[in-house]
C-alpha cells in the first residue's frame, strides 16, 4: 500500500543525509531497504544488504519512485527442475560439444 500523498515518500533521515553529502559515483552502504528513490540519488551507487550480502545498485532515472529493495532481491533462483528441463539441458550440452567439435576439425579441401 503506497503512503498518502500528504505525507510523501519514506526516505530513512541517516541515509537521506548520506546522500546530500555524497556526489555522483559515491558508494553508499545500507541496510533502509524500505526507503524511497528520490531523484537525488540519480547516479549514486548504493550497496544494499539483502540478508546475507550487499548488492550493488546503480541508480538511473527509471528508478525513482521504486523502493531500494526492490532491485537487491533476497531469494537465488536456481532453476526448475523436472524431467523436461534435464532434457533440454542435456540438448544444449550436446549442441555446444558438436559445435566445438566443428570449429576444432580442419576444414578439408
Amino acid at each position: 500500500m503506497s503512503r498518502s500523498l500528504k505525507k510523501g515518500p519514506f526516505i530513512d533521515p541517516k541515509l537521506q543525509k548520506k546522500v546530500e553529502a555524497a556526489g555522483r559515483g559515491d558508494k553508499i552502504k545500507t541496510w533502509s531497504r524500505d526507503s524511497a528513490i528520490s531523484p537525488e540519488m540519480v547516479g549514486i551507487t548504493f550497496m544494499v544488504h539483502n540478508g546475507k550480502t550487499f548488492i550493488d545498485v546503480y541508480v538511473t532515472e527509471n528508478m525513482v519512485g521504486h523502493k531500494l529493495g526492490e532491485f537487491s532481491l533476497t531469494r537465488k533462483f536456481y532453476r526448475h527442475g523436472g524431467k523436461m528441463a534435464k532434457e533440454q539441458e542435456a540438448a544444449a550440452v550436446s549442441a555446444e560439444k558438436s559445435k566445438m567439435a566443428a570449429a576444432k576439425a580442419p576444414a578439408k579441401k
